[in-house]
């Protein structure tokens, strides 16, 4: 277990008046007892992480208490929310739900994870929402969505595409392609970006999908090169890098997302205030840097509306793990 505490600023000249806010719009205990635990399911130092730390800072000002985040990584984040969705309903143990543990396991993983995404968690406020990119090392001749077609009917079952792991959404990406395509290509599986890359560069792959947060630095040295992202509208901070859908696969639409969600049960008037206080720190020019930073986008919204997010890519990712027959032992 790994813990960083945060330096507490104005907290109660701040939270007071977000106290009072949230008591106006009823609903139920709104006091923010603390300290306040953000679990994330990775590694320190990566963007989910990065992302929680930046965030608990600016709350453990605006709730006048301790916020730290404690990292359990393990199971693509699912060992982290599994632990989240048994702890007490009083605010004081979070979730930076991610992609891969709220919409992408359970479905994966049926016979493993034992909470259920929609009804044992609260929805809080999303985070932000991130494009995976499709890519390739600088000594690779094809880079177009067209000729990779081409190159993969031409050598069916020989082209390369790495991975962060199998079941992540960078795999699930790949996999959408393929059904899209109508290709057939090799999956190769990595324990994450770093790896990936490691390879990628010395050509031991021939394509990869990774995420935008891990292939932005190597982009922008001008290692690897974009091919696609995987939403349909492109990122800010990429406006010139084409989608599939671009390029006429609309149906690989494949964000990767965080947010965060507390244990089922909360008050309604706790959830409101923990709303409203995300949503006003991700509104802070500095915050909003680290997002832009990380491609994310479409930060921050109401309750409900991230709850409604969440079943919808449940539905989303059940469909793909049927229609590619994608299994953990594959």
């Amino acid at each position: 277990m790994q813990r960083r505490h945060f330096t507490l600023g104005l907290g109660a000249a701040l939270g007071a008046p977000a106290l009072s806010l949230a008591q106006q719009a009823g609903g139920g205990a709104t006091r923010i007892a603390g300290p306040v635990r953000i679990v994330v399911g990775f590694a320190p130092g990566g963007g989910t992480d990065v992302l929680a730390r930046v965030i608990g800072q600016k709350l453990a000002t605006l709730w006048d208490t301790q916020v730290f985040v404690e990292n359990k990584p393990g199971a693509t984040g699912v060992i982290a929310a599994d632990y989240v969705a048994r702890q007490p309903n009083d605010g004081t143990t979070l979730l930076m739900a991610h992609v891969n543990s709220n919409a992408i396991a359970p479905s994966l993983l049926k016979d493993t994870v034992k909470f259920d995404p929609n009804r044992d968690f609260s929805a809080l406020s999303m985070v932000g929402v991130t494009p995976n990119v499709l890519t390739c090392a600088t000594t690779q001749p094809v880079r177009t969505l067209p000729d990779i077609v081409a190159l993969c009917r031409q050598k069916p079952g020989r082209v390369t595409f790495g991975s962060s792991g199998i079941g992540s959404a960078q795999h699930l990406a790949f996999e959408m392609f393929k059904l899209a395509a109508r290709i057939d290509a090799v999956h190769v599986p990595y324990k994450g970006s770093g790896a990936l890359i490691i390879d990628q560069l010395g050509g031991q792959i021939d394509f990869a999908f990774d995420t935008m947060t891990a292939a932005t630095p190597f982009m922008r040295q001008g290692k690897v090169i974009g091919i696609a992202q995987t939403r349909l509208k492109r990122a800010g901070s990429y406006p010139d890098l084409p989608t599939f859908a671009d390029g006429g696969y609309p149906q690989v639409d494949a964000a990767s997302w965080y947010g965060l969600v507390g244990p089922r049960g909360m008050a309604p008037g706790l959830v409101q205030r923990m709303n409203a206080d995300i949503n006003q720190v991700l509104l802070m020019p500095d915050i909003r840097q680290k997002l832009d930073e990380f491609g994310a986008e479409d930060a921050g919204g109401p309750a409900r509306r991230f709850a409604d997010f969440i079943a919808s890519e449940n539905v989303k990712w059940a469909k793909v793990i049927k229609d590619a027959n994608v299994r953990v032992d594959s």
